[in-house]
């Protein structure tokens, strides 16, 4: 798509002409409605979005900004917060806030661990944080934002956190441990009462994200899956992060952060005392803040309700079980681990996996790929129940065509050693010359999207210079972001 730069019009337009252009641009969108999207998009239903989109629009001009000027924004947000500590085992000293999303949710976490530990413990410096490798990249950006650095930690074999690596690297510099409820990659929930152990002993606050769970885990253990503790019932944790507008099915963008205390939560605050505008302070990251996004979350909770949550839930994990049982019957590929809900990776050890998602994409379907080790990831939520048996028709149609026709796999992956050996004896910074030219031709570089995925994460997994390929995504992504035919 040719996207031109492009002044603002004279005159006024039809509003029913402007409408319809919007819904003509969404045509090369993906196509979430039919159940070929395994991310992104959390649908619970045409009569519930409908629903969702009036509680929307019903608050789409007022500002949460200032709770005094919008109590009934400031009685949904408070209500919102206590009705998801209550799934949680939070009682009524929980404390907490809606924020755009999970990685505001996150930033925030980190945000008031950095300074509560400033306020109690003054003699920490430089602050560190201690995280799986399968925790989320916004951890990492909250690192970057707040000079608190990142110990990253490896997982076992079952893909969730090793608690003596975890032991190991902490520290007197250690200012938050973290852990996932479950892991985005693989599904897997952390082993949450060890961590926090670890964490108590040496009074350290101890952080969940539950940003995919918070909202189904309750569900799914209410319906007899075996679930693992990971909430405020499990002594040491101080902090918990939600999503509403993932398995909460609330407007986009909806997210909790939880503290155990009000002591916790004062730390994330902000309040700003000399401005000749006023006092100003504030809770989370942004300053104004929408109030659709709060009352539809406060809608969808009041419709749906806990016996509708467990109903959606039971509804999602039958068709979960259904595709790992589908994904079983199929030679060459496998579910990676034990994940505990409905959220999985796919991974192969007989074909390459990323051809097959390029396959899949061919077909229609919208699957994420991951590295470390090379996966597709899946994300069942309620849009998928009615697809089930397609997606596990046209995934054994994929693999075969993957393993009938091989050469294109052999011949890449020839083109990648070679590469990665000539790299490695080059000169750093003709191996950045050269890798830039190599990225351009697998797509990563350019102004697009990349139309195979195979060759780009082959050639990303070859290369011997990763800060190279940070430097080439934050190029492609700036020039995605702007008009065609843009210079620097």
């Amino acid at each position: 798509m040719t996207i031109a730069w492009k002044p603002m019009p004279n005159r006024g337009q039809d509003g029913d002409a402007v409408l319809a252009s919007i819904e003509a641009a969404k045509a090369d969108d993906v196509q979430w409605r039919n159940g070929k999207v395994w991310s992104l998009v959390f649908h619970p239903g045409d009569e519930l979005h409908e629903f969702m989109k009036k509680a929307h629009g019903s608050c789409v001009s007022e500002n949460g900004l200032n709770p005094s000027a919008f109590p009934s924004l400031r009685r949904f947000e408070i209500e919102v917060v206590s009705m998801t500590a209550s799934l949680l085992h939070g009682g009524a000293n929980v404390v907490g806030n809606m924020t755009s999303g999970g990685t505001e949710s996150i930033l925030m976490a980190v945000k008031a661990a950095r300074d509560f530990a400033r306020e109690n413990k003054p003699r920490i410096k430089r602050p560190e944080m201690v995280l799986p490798t399968t925790a989320h990249p916004a951890f990492d950006k909250a690192a970057h934002y707040f000079g608190v650095e990142a110990i990253h930690t490896p997982v076992g074999a079952d893909y969730r956190a090793n608690v003596r690596e975890v032991r190991k690297a902490l520290s007197r510099n250690t200012v938050l441990v973290v852990g996932s409820a479950p892991a985005y990659p693989h599904g897997a929930v952390d082993p949450i009462e060890e961590l926090a152990k670890l964490a108590s002993k040496r009074d350290i606050p101890m952080h969940v994200d539950a940003c995919v769970g918070g909202f189904m885990l309750p569900f799914v253990r209410a319906l007899g899956y075996p679930i693992p503790a990971f909430d405020f019932d499990v002594p040491g944790v101080t902090s918990i992060s939600v999503d509403l507008h993932k398995y909460g099915y609330a407007a986009k963008g909806a997210s909790v952060i939880l503290y155990r205390n009000a002591a916790m939560r004062r730390a994330q605050y902000f309040a700003y005392m000399d401005w000749p505008g006023g006092i100003y302070a504030s809770p989370t990251m942004t300053g104004t803040r929408p109030g659709g996004a709060i009352a539809a979350a406060w809608a969808m909770m009041h419709r749906l309700g806990y016996e509708g949550y467990l109903g959606i839930a039971r509804e999602v994990m039958d068709a979960t079980a259904r595709i790992r049982r589908g994904i079983a019957e199929i030679d060459g590929v496998r579910v990676l681990g034990e994940p505990h809900l409905s959220v999985l990776a796919i991974g192969a050890d007989t074909v390459d996996i990323y051809q097959v998602g390029d396959r899949m994409t061919e077909l229609g379907w919208h699957l994420d790929r991951q590295q470390f080790p090379a996966s597709l990831h899946v994300t069942v939520n309620r849009a998928h129940v009615g697809s089930v048996e397609s997606f596990l028709k046209d995934l054994r149609t994929a693999v075969e065509q993957s393993q009938r026709d091989p050469s294109e796999r052999w011949a890449e992956k020839a083109k990648l050693m070679a590469a990665a050996a000539v790299m490695h004896v080059l000169p750093a910074s003709l191996a950045t010359r050269l890798t830039a030219a190599a990225s351009k031709m697998a797509g990563v570089g350019g102004s697009g999207l990349p139309s195979k995925t195979a060759p780009m994460y082959g050639m990303m997994a070859a290369l011997p210079n990763r800060g190279d390929l940070g430097k080439l995504v934050i190029e492609a992504l700036d020039r995605m972001t702007r008009p065609d035919g843009g210079s620097d």
